[in-house]
C-alpha cells in the first residue's frame, strides 16, 4: 500500500496536488454521464449572452476532478476506506474551459475509530484555478485504514 495510514496524519497537515486543464471534451463527457445538458455548459451562443461569457464547467465536475487530482497524490491509495461525507460544500467561482484546477487539502480533524480499524480525517479542501482563485471549497469525511500491528 501506498497511501498514508490513519496513524501518520496530523492536524494541519497540508497537500497540494498536481493540476489538470478542464477541457471541452470534459464538460461534454460529464454532461453525457448526468444527464446534465443545461445551456449554461453545453450551448456557447447562449452561454455567451449569460454573466459568464462563456460557457462553464458543471460544479460538479470540478469537485469529481478535485477529488481524482486528491487520489493521484497517492496519499489515500490503498488505506482510505470510504468517502463518508462531503460537507458544506462552496460553489464560489465557476470554471472556464481552458482553467487548470488544483486542489489544496488540510487536515483539520482526526478521530480514531478502533471498531472499523481506523480512523475519521475531516479534510478541508479548497479547488483553485490557475490564478490560485478559490473556485470551490468545502470538506470530506474519510474514513482511513490504521496501520497493522
Amino acid at each position: 500500500m501506498a497511501g498514508l495510514y490513519f496513524e501518520e496524519f496530523s492536524v494541519g497537515q497540508k497537500v497540494v496536488t498536481a493540476g489538470r486543464t478542464i477541457s471541452e471534451d470534459a464538460i461534454f463527457s460529464f454532461a453525457g454521464l448526468t444527464g446534465d445538458y443545461n445551456q449554461i455548459h453545453t450551448d456557447a451562443a447562449f452561454a455567451s449572452k449569460t454573466q459568464f461569457g462563456q460557457r462553464i464547467a458543471h460544479g460538479l465536475l470540478g469537485m469529481s476532478i478535485s477529488v481524482g487530482l486528491i487520489m493521484q497524490t497517492g496519499l489515500l491509495e490503498g488505506t482510505v476506506l470510504a468517502f463518508r461525507e462531503i460537507n458544506e460544500w462552496k460553489f464560489v467561482k465557476p470554471f472556464l474551459i481552458g482553467d487548470t484546477v488544483h486542489a489544496v487539502l488540510s487536515i483539520a480533524e482526526m478521530k480514531a475509530l478502533p471498531r472499523i480499524g481506523g480512523g475519521s480525517l475531516i479534510a478541508q479542501v479548497e479547488v483553485r484555478n490557475q490564478n490560485d482563485e478559490i473556485c470551490q471549497r468545502g470538506s470530506l469525511n474519510l474514513l482511513v485504514l490504521s496501520k497493522p500491528k
